[in-house]
């Protein structure tokens, strides 16, 4: 499945049946990528890539948002010239119910155990 915005670009995800668990928790082994989906999580709204403050480089940066991207756990759109980035949500539930809830609780846990809060 593809987006396109009104600039034309379009980027590859998969369709929610060609969504694969191994790939998912593949995708939320990393501790950036796992940052990435916790923010979006809690604000439940599209974020821009720069909205993100991840202490690596704009590469590294790309190639997560490419991960989660082609695993099927965030969708991403141009609008304009702006990459916005939206959790699959509806799509991870309906084939991995609850999955996404446990790793996120599980995630905050582990924050709040090791004092961290990315």
């Amino acid at each position: 499945m593809t987006d396109t915005a009104t600039t034309g670009r379009t980027l590859p995800h998969p369709e929610r049946e060609g969504i694969r668990l191994e790939s998912v928790l593949h995708a939320l082994s990393d501790p950036m990528r796992l940052r990435i989906v916790r923010e979006l999580a809690a604000g439940e709204a599209e974020l821009t890539c720069s909205q993100f403050d991840l202490p690596v480089t704009k590469s590294t940066t790309t190639h997560h948002f490419r991960v989660l991207r082609e695993s099927g756990v965030v969708r991403q759109v141009y609008r304009g010239t702006a990459k916005m980035n939206g959790l699959r949500r509806d799509d991870l539930d309906a084939l991995f119910p609850g999955l996404l809830d446990s790793l996120l609780a599980a995630a905050d846990r582990q924050a709040g155990r090791l004092g961290d809060a990315g």
